[in-house]
């Protein structure tokens, strides 16, 4: 299903004899193809459409136009949704193959994974892929060869570092629960696993996984996590947490279980804290590369520059958690 982009912000007197001046080239309208796993009436989904730097294809949008890439004139952006649900992905993928477009812009791992099953020869920008290598996107970040490349958004060791920040807000906790849908993030969960339970080992604590597979799952899976002996739970990079955030929080806040996040998003929805890659939109840069010729295999795979913390004060006295000085001092935004 094609997204409703009415209100998509336009600047208002470009006409395409002003941009052909500028430098944009009407040789051939070029389709630039996006999917997402995201609802089209999702909140993060409208935000991504606004037309600002911060945005992800908003980002995009004024990224391209400074290239000389002006939507309407000598591009075309063509975005589809998989409505979060795994029997619309390969529809969803099949519609932007039928688009013929010069490049493919994808919003996750699974999305990523389901497109390049699907075509060996369209260029694919990546934005938050994780564990590219692993899931044999690329044959090394340096060198992607093949036809896709990207950006990355957590190492596997960001699994430990989750645990190590829960910890410190909750130092008397016992276990961890580790949320996560096996059929959505990466190595079905063993790229975070392994690190969080090397760190669990060392500090003494229980690493419990909690898998769920769809979002009535969600709330029993945390609830578990309210009794003794003293838990917290990490949300792993995936997918389905993100599309299915607002019921994780509400069944933290229902059971009052500590739970980590992986990104911001989750702070947006009421979170206590969370600790991931800050939001760079730099996909503009790579999709100006290609559609001038640049094969995809060519252009290195890029890593976060860099991390925030995020903590939410209203929270964790909500929850009855003191925050420690030296903690609060280390986060990059304090929202009460």
């Amino acid at each position: 299903m094609a997204i409703n982009r009415r209100g998509f912000i336009r600047l208002p007197a470009a006409s395409a004899a002003g941009w052909i001046a500028l430098g944009a080239t009407p040789d051939r309208m070029r389709i630039v193809a996006s999917l997402t796993a995201l609802p089209l009436d999702d909140e993060l989904t409208r935000r991504n459409m606004t037309d600002s730097a911060t945005s992800r294809l908003g980002g995009l949008i004024v990224g391209l136009r400074q290239r000389g890439w002006v939507e309407g004139v000598n591009f075309r952006l063509e975005v589809r949704s998989t409505f979060g649900a795994p029997d619309r992905l390969k529809t969803a993928v099949q519609e932007l193959l039928d688009l013929r477009p010069d490049v493919i812009l994808t919003g996750s791992t699974v999305e990523t994974a389901a497109v390049l099953a699907a075509t060996k020869t369209i260029p694919v920008v990546f934005a938050t892929a994780n564990d590219p290598v692993g899931n044999g996107f690329v044959e090394s970040l340096a060198h992607p060869g093949g036809n896709a490349t990207g950006f990355t958004n957590s190492t596997a060791e960001m699994g430990g570092k989750w645990l190590q920040l829960i910890r410190e807000v909750v130092p008397d906790v016992a276990r961890v629960g580790v949320l996560f849908n096996p059929a959505t993030t990466p190595r079905g969960g063993r790229f975070f696993l392994e690190s969080i339970e090397q760190e669990a080992a060392a500090s003494g604590v229980s690493a419990v996984p909690a898998p769920v597979n769809a979002p009535t799952e969600i709330d029993e899976a945390i609830r578990r996590f309210s009794e003794p002996p003293k838990a917290a739970m990490l949300a792993l990079v995936d997918s389905f947490l993100v599309v299915n955030r607002h019921a994780v929080i509400a069944a933290a806040a229902k059971y009052r279980v500590p739970t980590i996040y992986p990104f911001h998003y989750f702070m947006d929805a009421g979170g206590l804290m969370s600790y991931g890659p800050t939001l760079e939109v730099r996909s503009a840069n790579y999709v100006d590369l290609i559609l001038r010729g640049t094969k995809a295999g060519d252009l290195p795979v890029q890593s976060p520059r860099k991390y925030e913390l995020l903590i939410n004060r209203t929270v964790a006295r909500t929850l009855g958690l003191t925050i420690p000085f030296t903690l609060l001092a280390r986060a990059d935004e304090i929202r009460e």
